[in-house]
Parts: C-alpha cells; structure tokens; sequence
C-alpha cells in the first residue's frame, strides 16, 4: 500500500496543510499549502465557525491541485497548557517463540499510559524512552527474543476542550483525525538528526502570535513552554512607526526587513501611502533596526526560559517556524545564542519554508509510530490513488465517539 499522509497546522496567522508519501524512509511532498487563519488567537481556536470556514478554503486548494479529496489528516492542537508524565510497564511474551512483536509493543506501551493521564486530559501520544527485552536495553525491540518485554515512555497530554474543539471542527469539514499531534514534536522530527537524537536541545518555534520552547532529551520531549510573543509584535511596531495598515506591514517586512543589520542598506527603500494618505519612504536599514530590536527581544527571551526549563546542558538550539525565513535570520541567531544555535532547514521539494515545518515533522513522526506498530495507512484508498496518478501524469504532461478512531490506528481498541 502507498502510504500517503496529511497533516494540518492550525495556527494563528495561518493555517497550513501538508499532504506528502512516504517512500523509503524518504518524504516525497504531493502538495504543500498555507491559508489565512480565522478565529484563531495564540494558537486556540476562539471561534470554531470561523476556523472551519478557512480549513474548508484549504482543503478545496488541496483538492483542486490533488484531483481528491482529503478526508482523513493529523492534526495539531495547542500545547500551551500541555501535561508531560514519566509513565512504566513490564509484560510477560506469551508467544511460544518468545518473539517480540508490535503488538507486544503496544501493549506494553499501552500498559505505561494507565493512571497517567488526568481526567480533563486526553492522551496526544505516548514516546518510548527505552525498552528493554529481560534485562538487555534497546530503541526497537521488534524481533527480539526474551521472556518479558519493559518500557519506560514519555506521556504527553492536552486538555479535553482544545482536541474536542479542533476535532469538532475538522469533523464538520468532512475530515477525520488521524491522529493529533503539538507543534514541537513535529518541528522536532522535521530538523532532527543523528547528532540531535542522542543529545539534549532545545527546539524554538517562533510563530505570529507565539513562540514555542521545547527541551528535547534524546529526541525525547521532556518540557516545553508556550509564550503569547511572536512576529505580529514585528508588524504593531511597524504599524505604530510609519503608520502602516497591519496588512501593509506583513507585506513590507516579507519585502524589505532583514533580521539582522549587517548588510541592511539604506538605498533599499519602498514608498507606501499611510492611513493618514501620506507618501511615506522606508528604507531597509531604518526598517531592520527596527525588526532586529524585536527580534532581539524575542530570542533573548527564549534564552532566558531555557535555563528554567532544564538544568541540563544544551547541545544544540534550532530555530524554526515561519518568522525564521526572513532575510539574514541565521545572523541574529547567532549574534543572540551564538554558534551553539542555528535556523532549521527542510530540504524537501515542495516545502522549503520553515513555516511547514511542523506539518512536515508530524507526518514523520506518524510514520515512526506506524513503523513501531508495524501497520499500513494511507488517507486514500485504491480508487483515490488511481485519481491521484492519472491527475499526476496530466499535469506531467500539461507541464503547466468523536475520539475513538483517532488512536485506533496504533491500538487495538
């Protein structure tokens, strides 16, 4: 089966949908789009009717470019106020050859859940640390032999109001959750590497209306912390400033700021009409002192979380999320954390852009979580695969219970 995934990002400023195959380990992207976001405020949806009706606008792009539709996706929630629990367990392997195989897998995962999660709370996803078949430790116990099968995991859960309310909402678009999933366990998977899996870091999202900081421990997320502080602040300063529309100001940061001073020009300039209908000339240099100053708030805030969010020593910091792809971002990473830090990237045709990063990352980590199960899954079947390739080869050519199926993929209830 061709294992074809989607994932959605809903997020204050805009909401992003990614739908990419996995091929060999690799992520091949079938289509990468982004919508302004509606009733949507620091990452919380504020007012459902309107999120559904900008996820609607979406999904139709999707469709329009894809040739089907898209009824089933991962899906983010907020991780503000997200619960984060050390959870055990032991199972005995009854099969007569005393092979470990998924399902003893997620038993025994299954079994490190139980009394963990707080009853406002639902279960987002539950990471293993480590397993150990008898006494021998291992990452992957599939294939293994030994007489018991033991895990200690990571237990990540969000309260009920915020799954039940997106999960309404993509309801009534006419998808289904997959699987729901935070931010920074998708920008985590969507960076990581070798280096990062067996160190301890720190993964900084800067958005539009926050900043996510998370502490990951051997590509273990073991604390996070969510700040209402992003690069809107950017755009109120420009508004305030040159007496600007917001809209005008995304528009000439996008155009013309530069995070960092360095090789801002002062001959760069754009000439807009104010609210006030006056002519007013911002040229690069004055406008990047002015983004850098904020940027240079935000950054040394999150540098400042860190050290209260863990004790241990950091090895990496990697700064994502959509703010990162200004102009010259790696230069004030660096001016703030120094060489220990450095901007994320995503090399994948199709989705080269920081603000995809989460949706990238969650659909890596759901394949991790079906290889772990050993299951197939794909949001389309046969007949939609066959669509998807003929409108494939077209443009080739042309050149031109509301919860109960979310986790049923990886648990057999």
């Amino acid at each position: 089966m061709r294992e074809v995934i989607a994932s959605i990002d809903i997020g204050s400023s805009n909401i992003k949908l990614v739908v990419g195959e996995m091929i060999n380990g690799e992520l091949n992207i079938l289509c990468a789009i982004d919508e302004v976001s509606r009733g949507v405020k620091k990452g919380t949806i504020v007012e459902p009717e309107e999120t559904e009706y900008a996820i609607k606008k979406i999904l139709k792009q999707a469709e329009d470019r894809l040739g089907v539709k898209i009824r089933e996706a991962i899906v983010s929630v907020s991780e503000e106020s997200a619960d984060f629990k050390i959870g055990e367990a032991s199972i005995t392997i009854t099969n007569n050859d005393r092979e470990v195989g998924p399902d003893d897998i997620m038993r025994v995962l299954q079994q490190s859940i139980k009394g963990q999660v707080d009853k406002e709370y639902e279960l987002v996803t539950v990471i293993p640390i480590m397993f150990k078949v008898d006494d021998r430790k291992t990452r992957m116990p599939k294939n293994w032999h030994g007489d018991s099968l033991s895990v200690k995991s990571v237990i990540v859960s969000v309260p009920k109001r915020d799954v039940y309310t997106t999960a309404k909402v993509l309801e009534k678009c006419g998808v289904e959750v997959s699987d729901i999933m935070i931010d920074s366990i998708g920008s985590y998977y969507a960076h990581h590497n070798e280096s990062t899996d067996t160190s301890t870091g720190v993964i900084i999202d800067v958005g539009d209306e926050t900043m996510k900081i998370a502490v990951f421990n051997k590509g273990i997320i073991i604390n996070n912390l969510v700040l209402g502080l992003g690069g809107s602040k950017i755009d109120s300063d420009m508004s305030f400033v040159y007496k600007l529309a917001p809209e005008q100001s995304r528009k000439i940061k996008e155009s013309l700021a530069l995070a960092n001073k360095r090789y801002a020009s002062s001959k760069e300039q754009e000439v807009v009409v104010n609210t006030e209908g006056e002519k007013v000339t911002i040229n690069q240099a004055e406008l990047t002192e002015l983004t850098m100053s904020r940027l240079h708030e935000l950054l040394n805030m999150a540098k400042n979380e860190i050290n209260y969010l863990t004790k241990k020593e950091i090895s990496y910091i990697i700064v994502t999320g959509g703010l990162t792809e200004l102009k010259d971002f790696p230069l004030e990473i660096e001016s703030v954390f120094g060489r220990i830090a450095s901007m994320g990237k995503i090399n994948i045709v199709g989705a080269r852009d920081n603000k995809y990063a989460a949706c990238v990352g969650m659909i890596k980590y759901f394949d991790y979580k079906l290889n772990l199960r050993d299951r197939e899954y794909s949001i389309f079947n046969q007949d939609d695969l066959d669509t998807l390739c003929a409108n494939s080869e077209k443009r080739i050519v042309s050149s031109d219970s509301l919860l109960g199926k979310v986790f049923g993929i990886f648990f057999d209830n």
